[in-house]
């Protein structure tokens, strides 16, 4: 696998400049764009797995999440420059329900599959779970329910206000969890006596590489976005929940699996909830600044059916998790969850 995501970088990258240069169809530019950034997330995943080695569980977990969570932002970015709002918010609705659901889903099962119990600390689990009910339903559904009875204006100001908020908390969750009761949740961050694929060097100049080859092909893969509905009669909630989220997020993917068929649990629930909260906390509250210098600014206003899909899924992770436990079983709970919802934004 790692051998094949090294070949099909090698390949994506040149292929798409080439696409770009002599302007090939949107539909084969969105399979090779798709492709490509698939591949260099798994290369990320695979930088920052090493990485995690060398700096604990925790830190990896957060670093994985954060590296995984910039593919997304930069396609977000490209997204909203192109004036595609919906696309964007619901990108960050798919983020959420992927990683809690699919991610998290298939990690429970992958894992529970080869163990038949496995356990993660309950610390983070509860600690997390408040952060999911604050992001989630306070901060996400505040802004719909005001927005009912306030002018776009006034709900702008609103979002961006919420916005600075949430990287302020999000920043000073950080520092409670790192620094200041590092000892207070799960085991030491130095128990780890693996050897690490790669140096801390290396590592970390793979990922800014990454992180710049991800930033062009993302800005092509954008521009495939409205064919690609007219092709396949997608709407713009699907392919933003679905199809970006997928894409943008398979960094995580493919490494919180991978930590869980180690029995590496503490590091699987790190990336995938570690990754909710910061596309909640952090990523959507950036872009809602953000936005404020792009064509038309983004207000953090979701459809009810993506708040409702987002509460749903919290509760559940919440209820499956705060145990401290998994099973196959659990993972594959989750997974039916992820698909019934996207049955029903396929046809909505």
């Amino acid at each position: 696998m790692n051998r094949l995501f090294t070949i099909l970088i090698f390949v994506g990258v040149p292929f798409v400049i080439a696409g770009a240069i002599f302007h090939w169809g949107d539909i084969p530019m969105f399979f090779l764009c798709s492709v490509t950034i698939i591949a260099l997330a798994g290369v990320m995943g695979r930088a920052t797995e090493s990485l995690a080695i060398v700096s604990g569980p925790r830190i990896g977990g957060l670093l994985n999440a954060t590296f995984g969570n910039a593919v997304e932002l930069i396609i977000s970015i490209f997204t909203l420059k192109a004036g595609m709002i919906g696309i964007v918010l619901a990108s960050l609705t798919g983020s959420v329900l992927g990683n809690l659901l699919l991610v998290l889903g298939l990690s429970f099962f992958a894992g529970g599959v080869k163990f038949k119990r496995q356990n993660f600390s309950i610390q983070d689990a509860r600690y997390n779970s408040g952060l999911l009910i604050f992001a989630v339903i306070v901060a996400f559904v505040i802004p719909e329910i005001f927005s009912m009875t306030l002018d776009r204006p006034k709900t702008l100001s609103l979002s961006i206000g919420i916005s600075v908020i949430l990287i302020t908390l999000y920043l000073a969750g950080l520092f409670f969890k790192l620094v200041t009761h590092r000892g207070v949740f799960g085991a030491s961050d130095h128990e780890e006596t693996e050897t690490p694929e790669w140096t801390k060097g290396k590592s970390i100049l793979i990922l800014l590489l990454s992180t710049v080859a991800v930033a062009f092909v993302s800005e092509q893969l954008v521009h495939t976005f409205e064919t690609l509905g007219e092709k396949f009669g997608w709407s713009e909630l699907f392919i933003g929940i679905i199809i970006v989220a997928i894409v943008g997020n398979a960094a995580e993917h493919f490494s919180a699996i991978t930590m869980a068929i180690k029995n590496k649990m503490d590091i699987s629930v790190e990336i995938a909830v570690g990754s909710t909260l910061q596309v909640a906390m952090f990523v959507a509250p950036v872009l809602v600044l953000i936005s404020l210098f792009m064509p038309e600014p983004m207000p953090l206003v979701f459809t009810i059916p993506e708040l409702v899909a987002m509460i749903t899924a919290t509760f559940l992770v919440i209820n499956v998790s705060n145990d401290g436990e998994s099973n196959w079983f659990e993972g594959l709970m989750l997974f039916a969850a992820y698909l019934i919802m996207g049955i029903g934004f396929f046809l909505l």
